[in-house]
């Protein structure tokens, strides 16, 4: 068993080591479902078999002791060495350590699973495609049962939950490449009319009501920006437009429903079809999102982001945002 956990183990590591280079395309879901299951049939034959032999062994190391000194009593011999066998039964107890890094670590690791598979789970916000709502480095929590609940690795919804609404922040499957997590706002819901046009975000005929706000300063990019609170359902948020952006919206790609959406020097027209949602980033002029790749389908969605729970950088940016 040795040989072989030590053969289970380098896999591991052999994984996330070629994940971490970029030699693969990794999936955090599944290396967790399959740490669960490895460490949990570990977990259950340490319970239910190797605890039990190695108990076997000490009681019979203590049976074979007892024996020695009744054969001995009865032979007139009353002076025997009285050996504390304590210490020997616990280094036969003691788990070896194939089983402390399998069986040991189950517990921490479902527990890990199951919270991040159907109550919370954590991300990073990678890009600025979000800001000013977002930065880079906001360290967020996503709710995974708001929408309904899903299976992990398969994301095959279990309840139903509520629907996305107009306005929040959603992380989902990238559609393109559903192996990366993308995080944006939803503007259109299935069945919504929505136009961005000249830089108006118009849904269902109304334009959103939006008001100026001063400009907003990206320490990173080291300029300012056009500021707006935009009101989207019953939120309010703030949103970037860069004026030296133009409104037309280039290298679009091909998606499904694509002929639902009108493009032209203005910026574009989409009818949401059944089932996807329109999803834009707040800072407008610098994200990529359902104008060039097209709309996200309800299987994509991995939940609701609501909170920043820390940023290394600024840590007054913790707690919840809209």
């Amino acid at each position: 068993m040795q040989t072989f956990t030590s053969a289970v183990l380098a896999a591991f590591v052999g994984y996330a080591a070629s994940w971490y280079f970029g030699l693969i395309e990794g999936n955090f879901a599944l290396l967790l479902f399959l740490a669960t299951v490895v460490t949990g049939v570990y977990w259950v034959a340490e319970r239910y078999w190797f605890l039990p032999q190695r108990q076997k062994t000490a009681d019979a190391m203590q049976a074979q002791a007892e024996q020695r000194r009744a054969a001995l009593t009865a032979q007139g011999i009353t002076q025997t060495d009285n050996v504390d066998l304590s210490a020997a039964r616990e280094r036969i107890l003691a788990q070896p350590w194939w089983l402390d890094w399998t069986a040991g670590l189950f517990p921490v690791i479902l527990v890990v699973f199951l919270l991040r598979s159907f109550l919370f789970e954590p991300f990073k916000i990678p890009s600025g495609s979000m800001i000013p709502t977002l930065l880079v480095g906001d360290l967020i929590l996503v709710n995974k049962f708001t929408y309904g609940l899903r299976l992990p690795v398969i994301n095959t919804k279990v309840t139903e939950g509520t629907a996305p609404q107009r306005g929040d922040v959603m992380v989902f499957r990238y559609p393109p490449r559903p192996s990366l997590d993308y995080i944006k706002r939803v503007v259109g819901v299935p069945g919504d009319e929505v136009a961005y046009l000249n830089k108006r975000l118009t849904v269902n005929g109304q334009p959103v009501a939006t008001q100026p706000l001063p400009d907003f300063f990206d320490k990173d990019a080291m300029r300012y920006s056009k500021q707006f609170e935009e009101t989207l359902g019953p939120k309010r948020h703030r949103v970037l437009n860069d004026e030296d952006r133009p409104a037309f919206i280039p290298g679009t790609e091909d998606f499904p429903f694509k002929d639902q959406c009108r493009y032209t020097v203005e910026g574009v027209t989409c009818k949401v079809p059944a089932g996807h949602y329109f999803m834009m980033g707040d800072n407008r002029d610098n994200s990529l999102d359902s104008r060039f790749w097209g709309f996200v389908p309800d299987r994509n969605i991995v939940g609701r982001a609501f909170f920043v729970w820390m940023n290394f950088g600024d840590i007054k940016r913790i707690g919840s945002f809209d």
